[in-house]
């Protein structure tokens, strides 16, 4: 249950920050994240790279009607697994968002 809690606030905290979550948020313990943003934002390849630098591991992932294809997808795909299991709860993805947000933006 707590899996799922940290997915909702985590995707709810992108979507406030204004990253548009594939499917308006998430039933589960992953979130698809559309990371390109008609090519306002960063490719998907290269959010999994900037992320991983930052200690965050996510996996690239092509979005519905994706325009870039596979191997540089316009989108992330995010769980919450790994981070409940270390014992983080809601307000810990909120910081995540915050951070995730902040690298993918370059601040």
């Amino acid at each position: 249950k707590q899996v799922v809690k940290n997915a909702k606030v985590l995707a709810g905290e992108l979507q406030r920050l204004g990253w548009h979550i594939i499917s308006g948020g998430t039933d589960s313990h992953l979130i698809l994240m559309d990371t390109w943003l008609s090519g306002a934002g960063v490719a998907g390849k290269d959010a999994e790279r900037m992320l991983e630098r930052a200690g965050i591991i996510v996996n690239k992932n092509t979005i519905p009607h994706d325009p870039r294809g596979v191997l540089d997808p316009s989108g992330i795909r995010l769980g919450t697994c790994a981070e409940t299991t270390r014992g983080r709860k809601e307000k810990d993805m909120l910081a995540i968002a915050r951070k995730i947000d902040k690298v993918l933006r370059g601040k």
